[in-house]
């Protein structure tokens, strides 16, 4: 007895912990369904994909996929690698892939990402390990349409309601780690996945402690109680000392997301183009940068990434014109005996947004504009303002791509329920540009394409587009093996270590 009680506690010394924070519980633990940032990122440590980007993220390489080839221009042959196992044991095969494909697809799953698949014709399980994907066409994106997670076809087969399913909180996935709690109001913890058809990760836990304050994550890392965490720009040059870096290194870098101001566009005050013109001449984006970043930000010209061949350079920001503003907005009919009002609906998980709105109700103000303030919790945000579509403006953000898919944003058929263009924004001409650009493979042509979308979506000024801030992550240094890459530092997480030193 006394043996195993020696050795319970040599294993326990020798575990390892990696203390993160999330700024709420995630809804759902499923990638069909992981719309907040909460689930999405802590579903990406439990399944996989067929496919993921490099660590230059410039090049599709493969996940669960050992190899993928083309048999001609529209068809795509996946062969899986041998001896994946799900976290319960059972064996992974072609047959789950084909189950995700059809899932997706029911008419019973609501998902945002099920528009990502509509350029598939077929998906077609050849034999255990070998999938034949049949496009309706050449497709720019048909790689990359199979970085969504792959689910679990023995465990889901039978279930009813996938919307509902216990499944989306007590999750089987293929990854390198497992669930092995979830409960509301108490930490998430995930365990290594012995069996991970990569290697175990050299990390034995990871702990993801629910802290919806934003100062109390600041807080907690600055003690040292967080391993990893963002900073804000302020936080970074002003609330921390240089005992803070003895012990934390930084990564700096552009960040792949921007934030914006999107005007519901069934609202018939925000369908006078004059008006959302007005709006965003009245803002000082450079302004915004300087006082929420202090240099560690760019002003957003557009919806695409900067370092990327869909940017349009020749679009530029505008710049503030009162005058002009004050004008606009009284050939729309407003002025100070009937002037302009709406709301600005945001969430408290981002500790900057709050900030943003309160500086762009100062700025409005200077055209004579009433602007209200309405900051939520993020769960509370999406389910009672973002889905059921039901506020004037919202200020929030997405994340850029180095190929992006404009369809999923910026085309009419997406203004539907689960879809990603709430605003209701409908552009006869962009949906043709978008079309034939998912229908392009040419990069020369698709470059062209972008850029155009790039200039037509700014000018319809459906979104203001504000500022993309610079990520500024640190982990502490007991933390070795990490290797930075364009989309942040989590691309090799499975082979960092800590060590006591």
């Amino acid at each position: 007895m006394r043996y195993f009680y020696l050795l319970f506690l040599f294993v326990s010394l020798h575990a390892s912990t990696l203390h993160l924070a999330t700024s709420t519980n995630p809804s759902r633990l499923n990638p069909l369904l992981a719309t907040d940032s909460s689930s999405a990122e802590i579903s990406d440590f439990i399944f996989n994909a067929l496919v993921k980007y490099d660590k230059d993220s410039s090049t599709v390489i493969g996940d669960l996929a050992e190899s993928f080839k083309y048999e001609n221009n529209t068809t795509l042959i996946f062969k899986l690698r041998p001896n994946i196992k799900w976290q319960d044991g059972v064996k992974f095969s072609s047959k789950d892939v084909v189950f995700t494909y059809n899932l997706i697809n029911s008419k019973d799953v609501i998902s945002p990402y099920t528009a990502e698949f509509r350029m598939v014709k077929s998906v077609t399980a050849l034999d255990e390990r070998t999938i034949k994907v049949v496009y309706k066409k050449p497709y720019f994106k048909a790689l990359e349409t199979w970085m969504m997670g792959i689910l679990p076809e023995h465990i889901l087969k039978n279930e009813k309601n996938l919307m509902s399913a216990s499944f989306n909180t007590h999750p089987i996935g293929t990854g390198a780690y497992k669930l092995t709690q979830l409960e509301h109001s108490k930490d998430i913890i995930l365990t290594a996945n012995e069996n991970y058809f990569l290697g175990k990760p050299k990390i034995d836990t990871i702990i993801f402690h629910v802290i919806p304050d934003p100062m109390t994550r600041f807080l907690m890392l600055k003690s040292a109680k967080i391993d990893v965490g963002s900073l804000g720009a302020m936080e970074y040059e002003r609330q921390l000392d240089k005992d803070f870096f003895v012990r934390f290194n930084k990564y700096e870098d552009i960040a792949h997301a921007y934030t914006y101001l999107g005007f519901n566009l069934r609202n018939k005050k925000f369908q006078d183009p004059r008006v959302r013109e007005a709006l965003s001449l009245a803002i000082n984006r450079d302004e915004l940068v300087k006082i929420l970043f202090l240099g560690h930000a760019r002003v957003c010209t557009g919806p695409f990434l900067p370092t990327g061949t869909a940017f349009n350079k020749n679009v530029k920001a505008p710049t503030q014109n009162i005058k002009k503003a004050k004008e606009l907005l009284k050939q729309a009919g407003y002025d100070e005996k009937h002037p302009l009002s709406f709301e600005i609906a945001t969430s408290n998980s981002d500790s900057i947004r709050p900030y943003a709105a309160e500086i762009m109700q100062y700025q409005l103000q200077k055209v004579g504009v009433h602007v209200s303030l309405r900051i939520m919790e993020w769960q509370a945000f999406l389910n009672m303002v973002v889905f059921p579509r039901k506020f004037e403006t919202v200020l929030l953000g997405w994340s850029l791509s180095s190929t992006p898919d404009p369809y999923l944003l910026w085309h009419s058929d997406n203004d539907k329920p689960g879809g990603f263009n709430f605003i209701g924004y409908h552009n006869k001409k962009v949906d043709k540009e978008i079309e034939l650009m998912q229908d392009s493979v040419d990069t020369t042509q698709l470059s062209k394409l972008w850029k155009t979308i790039f200039a037509d979506i700014v000018a319809d000024n459906a979104y203001l587009f504000l500022f993309i801030p610079n990520d500024i992550s640190v982990a502490n240094k007991k933390i070795k093996n990490i290797v930075p890459s364009p989309s942040g530092i989590w691309y090799n997480y499975k082979d960092w270590e800590i060590t006591n030193e």
